[in-house]
């Protein structure tokens, strides 16, 4: 998918075959095996990956995933649409991601203490705080990167706080990370909802997935005064077209670990959600959501991505020739995550901290001044939203690359 949207692009573009291969493909590919002993005494191999995919206008930065279908190539083609993120909104990075092939789900807090210590240990050589900054992803979170702070650190011989973001705040986090990719999720679908006139009272909402992305996006939505009338995690779909509370829907999750039981909306099958009349449809679960074969029966107004690659091309076509769906691409709609990160970044470097306000205010200026640049750039260029988004974005990095030359 990553490397069918890029060709698309570099024809439009017209790059030239030089420009074309340098912008294409990753710096460095890395595997690493990481062998751990587990709590019954077992010691057991599992393989860790990441990937730089430019480091061209700055150091990479990516999140770190722990999954059981992680494989090189899945990693390569998130950190290459992690690139044209950071380029789209002006971020001084390339892209990067990580993953080891695992399920965290099974494993207990020590398995993953040592697995995420032994994996650091070996990213030592490729990474530093100008080279190649991690954060959380699917099956992380903030405890992973106190792990990743204290390994890298210690290493070091002294503390290295812009090793990682997306790190506790006693540890020179920044306030608003934990919510900022749902936050920029929820702020820009309203903005799209805006462009179409369409009141925010009166519209609704269905999100896919209530982890870090989607519940942040679903409260976001809720607190705008949309009715949220869907929402699906792993376990499965409830649907209330009177309105979901998200707030009870939370403490019913943190209570019971899941969705499932909820007494205040019915059950419904997951891929039907998808197809449920809404205003907003948030696909914020896994890639390739969003597929040929159900988006002939979308009947959303706004489709805002908030996973990485939710829609396939053959999806994309179908949305197209529709065009009744604006479309939120994923590299803008979910990219408020990489740009707190890049703020709690930069709080490491001064060493000061910014208070919620000041962090979610810079971050919906930014969304704001790249969404209004992809609208732009559509209009003008006669693009879809994600032919404009993704050709300002490799634009930037492959004007960088014709700049800079080719060594030596």
């Amino acid at each position: 998918m990553a490397a069918t949207q890029f060709d698309l692009v570099a024809d439009f573009l017209g790059l030239n075959d030089e420009l074309r291969q340098r912008t294409k493909w990753p710096k460095r590919l890395i595997t690493v095996t990481v062998p751990i002993r587990h709590d019954d005494g077992s010691v057991k191999v599992y393989f860790g990956h990441r990937v730089q995919h430019h480091l061209t206008r700055g150091p990479v930065k990516g999140g770190l995933r722990y999954h059981p279908k992680v494989d090189l190539g899945e990693v390569a083609a998130l950190a290459m649409w992690m690139n044209w993120k950071c380029a789209l909104m002006d971020l001084p990075y390339g892209g990067g991601k990580g993953g080891i092939t695992c399920d965290p789900r099974t494993m207990s807090m020590g398995e993953l203490e040592r697995l995420t210590r032994r994996y650091t240990m070996e990213m030592i050589p490729f990474i530093g705080d100008d080279i190649d900054i991690m954060a959380p992803d699917m099956g992380t979170n903030e405890q992973t990167m106190a792990w990743i702070v204290d390994t890298y650190s210690t290493h070091a011989g002294r503390l290295i706080p812009g090793i990682v973001t997306g790190k506790p705040l006693s540890l020179q986090g920044s306030a608003g990370r934990t919510q900022a990719t749902g936050h920029g999720v929820a702020f820009l679908a309203c903005r799209a909802l805006n462009k179409l006139g369409i009141k925010l009272t009166e519209a609704t909402a269905v999100v896919q997935g209530f982890g870090n992305v989607g519940s942040h996006a679903a409260y976001g939505l809720a607190n705008s005064g949309l009715k949220v009338t869907g929402i699906s995690d792993v376990s499965g779909a409830i649907w209330n077209p009177a309105g979901i509370d998200t707030r009870k829907l939370r403490d019913h999750v943190v209570l019971r670990g899941s969705i499932t039981g909820f007494t205040e909306a019915d059950p419904i099958d997951p891929a039907a959600l998808l197809c449920q009349p809404c205003d907003i449809l948030v696909p914020a679960a896994t890639d390739m959501t969003i597929t040929a074969e159900n988006a002939p029966h979308l009947k959303c107004k706004v489709l805002a991505e908030g996973a990485n690659g939710p829609t396939t091309p053959e999806a994309d076509k179908v949305i197209d020739a529709r065009g009744d769906i604006f479309l939120i691409p994923d590299i803008l709609c979910n990219a408020g995550g990489v740009t707190v990160s890049y703020f709690e970044w930069v709080q490491n470097l001064q060493r000061f901290q910014w208070t919620e306000r000041e962090v979610l205010t810079k971050l919906e200026t930014m969304l704001e001044t790249a969404f209004a640049r992809v609208l732009v750039f559509a209009e003008r260029n006669k693009l879809s939203n994600r032919m404009a988004a993704q050709s300002l974005a490799v634009k930037m990095v492959a004007d960088v690359k014709a700049q800079r030359g080719l060594f030596p």
